[in-house]
């Protein structure tokens, strides 16, 4: 068997989310049948991690087994991309090790958040940041961002699907914030995200940039694990998993 690391990006606003799901059309379900008709067999897409309905990525990795190097990595990527749809694209294609696996050996993980903050959404940015008409105060973002810094356990900022999570703990490396004009950017690098995590992180920083909620009521539902109604997910369409770490 031949190990195929692929590099993918996508626009998430036409499909259910990464994974393959009954009756509904995903990333991976595209991958998969795909390469089916390029390799003539039923194959598996390992992806680096699910990214939820409306979820973009710059970079998403995954990998699949084949059972031969057929086919150069260059004629690879250009069979995918002539069968895929316009919103997905291989990046990039190479030939790993059988060692490699695209979501246990990734050591961490960058996820961008996009907000528009003005009173009118320009019509490219629809289905590509979270509008918020209300004025944000950026100084208390930043605030609000570095409560998140270290390592944590992040189950009060996590959406459960249906069972509790059994570990936590995560180290978030940095949240970075930056403006311009109306366009804000939140960039967010750890060594792992549980499942919403990055968008409920989002959710209570813009609650207190819009002075609905005290920073250090973030550091308390760190410590304290609990979820309640009380929490807000920010919107999928805003978030791009922009790079991983190998």
């Amino acid at each position: 068997m031949s190990r195929l690391k692929l590099t993918v990006a996508y626009d998430g606003a036409a499909f259910a989310g990464w994974q393959s799901q009954a009756h509904r059309d995903t990333v991976q379900d595209e991958l998969e049948r795909a390469l089916q008709k390029v390799s003539g067999q039923h194959v598996r897409v390992h992806g680096a991690g699910r990214t939820d309905a409306g979820v973009h990525a710059l970079a998403q990795c995954a990998h699949v087994d084949l059972l031969d190097k057929r086919l150069s990595i260059e004629r690879w990527r250009n069979a995918l991309n002539a069968l895929l749809p316009a919103a997905i694209r291989i990046l990039r294609c190479q030939y790993v090790s059988q060692n490699f696996h695209a979501r246990f050996s990734a050591a961490g993980k960058l996820y961008r958040y996009r907000i528009w903050a003005a009173p009118i959404l320009p019509p490219l940015e629809l289905g590509r940041a979270w509008h918020i008409s209300s004025p944000l105060d950026v100084d208390l973002l930043k605030a609000a961002g570095e409560k998140f810094i270290g390592q944590h356990d992040f189950s009060a900022f996590a959406a459960n699907r249906g069972k509790k999570e059994k570990d936590g703990a995560r180290t978030i490396w940095s949240v970075r914030i930056r403006r311009s004009g109306p366009r804000i950017t939140i960039d967010v690098a750890g060594d792992g995200f549980l499942y919403k995590m990055v968008r409920l992180m989002v959710g209570a920083m813009t609650r207190v940039a819009l002075r609905k909620m005290d920073p250090s009521e973030i550091a308390t539902r760190l410590k304290s694990r609990r979820t309640d109604n009380s929490r807000f997910v920010a919107p999928a369409e805003g978030l791009y998993l922009v790079k991983i770490w190998y």
